[in-house]
């Protein structure tokens, strides 16, 4: 693969990462979490290239 691809690759992945984790900290903040489970998914997609990527997994609530 190019440069230019695993550049923009990375950029995403970044992206997706740090938005992520900024959007579920603040839906935990307010939240009474302790002591609970959440079940997470999330989707990646390229309509275009017909893919759809699904990673699931858990987070803990905050003590």
């Amino acid at each position: 693969m190019s440069e230019e691809f695993n550049m923009s690759m990375r950029k995403f992945l970044k992206q997706v990462g740090v938005t992520s984790q900024q959007a579920i900290e603040d839906a935990m903040r307010n939240a009474d979490t302790a002591g609970q489970t959440y079940a997470v998914k999330a989707t990646i997609t390229i309509p275009e290239l017909g893919l759809t990527h699904d990673v699931t997994g858990e987070i803990k609530g905050q003590e």
